[in-house]
């Protein structure tokens, strides 16, 4: 019996090949994770966007590394799925801030990543 197809706009990155794909493409950083972006093939691709989600061993144990998977899982699935662009992958890379920064944060970051923008930072800062 087959498995039923994701209702939700994206589909998950799985294979190692799609994962070192994405890492010739686009590099977004911020403050809780950051963003690769690749646009697959044609300009035209309307394939839904496909999401993946890393989290290295330096950035605590398996528990901890679990819990940063599951919020930015649930932070793609509450705000980020209407701003993904079809056609293109996008892989979460955690940062050990991701543990502890509120949910709002979280999201908004992601947001403002995924549609490009810089840093939530007020014009004129600079670090």
């Amino acid at each position: 019996m087959r498995k039923p197809t994701h209702s939700g706009k994206s589909e998950r990155l799985k294979r190692r090949p799609d994962f070192l794909a994405v890492q010739k493409g686009e590099r977004r950083k911020g403050p809780f994770f950051l963003l690769e972006v690749l646009q697959r093939q044609a300009p035209a691709d309307t394939t839904p966007a496909r999401v993946g989600f890393t989290v290295t061993r330096r950035q605590g144990n398996a528990v901890e590394r679990n819990r940063m998977r599951r919020r930015l899982r649930e932070a793609v699935r509450v705000s980020a799925e209407p701003c993904l662009k079809a056609g293109h992958d996008y892989v979460l890379v955690a940062r050990r801030d991701t543990l502890r920064a509120s949910f709002s944060r979280l999201t908004s970051s992601l947001k403002a990543r995924i549609e490009g923008q810089r840093a939530n930072r007020p014009p004129g800062a600079t670090r």
